[in-house]
């Protein structure tokens, strides 16, 4: 570099010195230099009061953070979404008057919006990570739209803390590393040092966070809410989504490997499902609570951070939602989808959750610079289905064409409309909960319980869910950098589980912590994936077929397999035809090249009498990988050959033989059983 070039270089960094800023030692003010005295609870009306609008420092955080990302969404950038319908199994009218919940003759339409939430919109799609699971409701009485998770709670109690949590989650910002990932110093600072993310993290350490498909993946509104009915009754309630085929999740290697072999694996499993008529289901659930019974659990049921134990508080299922239809331009209707937790329906409203409080301001914020202003209620995709007349005019992307020169209310050159609508007339009415309390930057005692469902989520799993937890932690935090950071995280967790905290101390090299431990002994079955539903409807299962395979035998077991829903895929040499006795042809679907065991959920080898040696390393390389994934393997004819050179015959979840119809039934039962944890590893 010449001196010029170098002096030139100088003046431009002495220019940007100005905008330089070390925050490092520094007291914290408002962009308007103003000294703040909390930043950890927003300004509210008593303690577990709501949310109070004059809270200047809470909304400038927020609208900061709201608008630090252009075009994508800050968070869940990475999403894939589908059309469909839902309908109620019985009226709700005991609960709520929200018109959808009432006729179970009446199909609602809805779009649902699935995703990752820490990656950007280019990311792999089977990272360890939350997933969204937002749904919008098309009523006739308005959008209504139930915006959720995966996981039943969240990381933080209060709203304020979320641009936190998300810089904290985010690649660093000194090196833009790692993408869609967790696992380094500022994630984990922050769980160390925010202490209400304990049980979250338990879910994002559990199989939970890596979900087998979209399809296969239970739905949570996370907040409490309320019903209300036509008499004025409230109840607090809580949402599920139950899909159909049961909650199933990939071993860590899997998810890892899947994301270099096809970083769009659960878009393309959600997109092509719906292709072949193979419409994903879930059953729409919801625990009550009335109102009296407010305060007779062990916890504070307006806390984000707990859920509600289902042996407590049983799930009903009110109603199945139907995914029958892909969209037709993902940036026209998936991108440009604006979902809001306070887009509600008569019937539905709010509690003082002070994580969904902030929220109601939140996305409308975001919706306003990610598409643009205010008009975004008018793109297609999230246009009600019902009229709407309002006096709101102009600004970015106005669509409507308002007619006349009145825009005000009250007036009378147009009769004084649009005019508003009684609560009769089924005019929206708030819940008139008493609220009182002085204004105060504070959390409710009830809040400060951390650990004992981390614990109860701990004391739910089975032995292998424990130990994927403990390699997540482990993997998790030996990635991190600061030997701080690690043993501030196993001193920590071990309020959870001391056997949890010990096995992750030594797995990366800190010290065993000096206390903790937990005297939570309850147990909640329904959170562990052991007791889900299990059947092998839409399972993808990699057939093995060479040339000379038996024809006859071949064609009946997997007539026999397509009956039960599982989906096979032929994988040979080449692609084309694949030559079998009695003049039976298969077509290859793909070829050892093109897939891995890893986009399957079970491999049945065939084999074939003239499969060349090359076939016989590429099978046997396939079978050993999804035998060390935990998954089902079959075999007859020439394929059980593969299986007994390596050793499996006697293996669980193995099935042998060469009787159609018996080895169809074994082979079925076991692709229903999703992985078997028991099988040793060779």
């Amino acid at each position: 570099m010449s001196d010029a070039s170098h002096g030139k270089k100088n003046k431009k960094n002495k220019q940007l010195e100005q905008f330089r800023s070390d925050d490092n030692g520094k007291k914290m003010t408002t962009d308007q230099g103003v000294k703040v005295s909390e930043d950890e609870f927003s300004l509210k009306a008593g303690e577990r009061g709501p949310t109070l609008m004059e809270d200047f420092h809470f909304r400038e955080k927020m609208t900061h953070f709201d608008h630090e990302r252009i075009p994508e969404r800050a968070v869940h950038a990475r999403g894939f979404a589908a059309h469909g319908e839902f309908q109620v199994y019985e009226s709700m009218k005991e609960y709520t008057k929200a018109g959808f919940l009432q006729d179970p003759s009446v199909k609602t339409p809805v779009f649902v919006r699935f995703s990752t939430v820490a990656g950007s919109k280019g990311s792999g799609e089977t990272v360890r990570d939350a997933r969204g699971f937002a749904t919008k409701f098309y009523t006739e009485e308005g959008n209504y739209d139930l915006v959720g998770n995966n996981i039943p709670v969240f990381f933080i109690q209060d709203a304020i803390k979320f641009p936190d949590l998300v810089h904290a989650l985010k690649p660093e910002p000194h090196n833009e590393m790692p993408q869609a990932a967790t696992a380094h110093d500022t994630f984990w600072d922050f769980v160390a040092n925010n202490q209400e993310a304990a049980h979250m993290v338990m879910w994002a350490m559990s199989d939970r966070a890596i979900p087998r498909s979209f399809r296969m993946m239970e739905g949570f509104g996370v907040h409490t809410f309320r019903l209300v009915n036509e008499q004025g009754e409230a109840h607090f309630v809580k949402f599920h989504w139950k899909p159909v085929l049961g909650t199933h999740s990939l071993v860590w290697d899997e998810a890892q490997k899947i994301n270099g072999k096809n970083p769009d694996f659960h878009r393309g499993d959600l997109y092509q499902s719906i292709e072949d008529g193979d419409f994903p289901e879930y059953e729409l659930g919801v625990q009550i609570i009335k109102e009296e019974d407010e305060f007779n659990l062990d916890f504070d049921i307006l806390d984000p951070t707990k859920l509600w134990p289902e042996e407590d508080v049983p799930v009903k299922l009110i109603g199945k939602m139907t995914l029958n239809r892909n969209v037709d331009n993902v940036f026209a209707e998936t991108e440009q989808v604006a979902f809001h937790p306070g887009n509600v329906v008569p019937g539905i409203d709010f509690s003082n959750d002070p994580l969904l409080q902030g929220r109601l301001f939140s996305y409308t914020d975001t919706q306003l610079i990610r598409l643009g202003g205010p008009n975004f209620h008018e793109l297609p995709i999230n246009r009600p289905v019902c009229p709407y007349h309002n006096n709101q005019r102009d600004g970015y992307g106005r669509m409507t064409i308002n007619k006349g020169p009145v825009s005000y209310h009250n007036n009378s050159l147009a009769d004084n409309t649009p005019a508003t609508s009684s609560e009769e007339e089924g005019g929206y009415v708030h819940y008139q909960e008493k609220v009182e309390g002085r204004k105060v930057r504070k959390r409710s005692e009830s809040f400060k319980d951390h650990f004992s469902q981390a614990t109860l989520f701990w004391n739910s799993m089975s032995e292998p869910e424990k130990q994927h937890i403990i390699s997540a932690f482990s993997f998790e935090l030996g990635k991190v950098g600061s030997k701080s950071v690690q043993q501030q995280n196993v001193d920590m967790f071990a309020n959870v589980s001391l056997d949890l905290a010990k096995a992750v101390a030594d797995n990366i090299g800190v010290d065993h912590p000096q206390g903790g431990g937990s005297d939570v002994t309850k147990s909640s079955p329904a959170l562990s994936q052991k007791n889900t539903k299990k059947n092998p409807s839409t399972r993808k299962v990699a057939v093995l077929v060479g040339e000379g395979f038996d024809g006859t035998e071949v064609s009946s077991v997997l007539a026999a397999l397509k009956v039960e829903g599982v989906i096979p895929e032929i994988i040979s040499e080449k692609l084309g035809n694949v030559k079998g006795s009695d003049n039976i042809e298969f077509t290859a679907d793909h070829t050892f090249l093109t897939v891995d065991s890893v986009l399957f959920d079970a491999v049945y080898a065939v084999g074939g009498s003239k499969v060349s040696d090359r076939f016989h390393q590429d099978a046997m390389y396939f079978i050993d990988e999804a035998f060390r994934h935990f998954k089902p393997l079959g075999a007859t004819h020439e394929g059980k050959k593969w299986l007994k050179k390596a050793d499996l015959v006697n293996s669980k979840g193995v099935v042998l033989g060469d009787d159609s119809s018996e080895f169809a039934s074994n082979f079925s039962k076991a692709i229903a059983s999703h992985r078997f944890w028991d099988r040793q590893l060779i």
